[in-house]
């Protein structure tokens, strides 16, 4: 949560996640925070959880909530 629409965060995250080989998505929600679903090895996963919690130069995180579900096996990131 924070300010992170209109900063290129998704952008961000779909190239950042490609380096670190993370598939899922992320989206913009209505209350103006971002969902990203993500999935990948657990190191990688790591480093792209820290990328999150600082984002964008411009971006202002406030809060990041992790969760685990089941895998869903996408094949790429992309943004919705």
């Amino acid at each position: 949560m924070g300010r992170v629409q209109g900063v290129f965060f998704r952008a961000s995250a779909q190239h950042e996640a490609g380096k670190m080989n993370i598939t899922g998505f992320v989206k913009n929600r209505p209350d103006g925070s971002v969902y990203i679903e993500a999935e990948g090895k657990k190191k990688d996963l790591s480093e792209f959880t820290a990328w999150c919690q600082k984002g964008t130069p411009m971006a202002e995180i406030v809060r990041v909530e992790i969760t685990e579900d089941k895998l869903k096996n996408f094949k790429a990131f992309t943004v919705k």
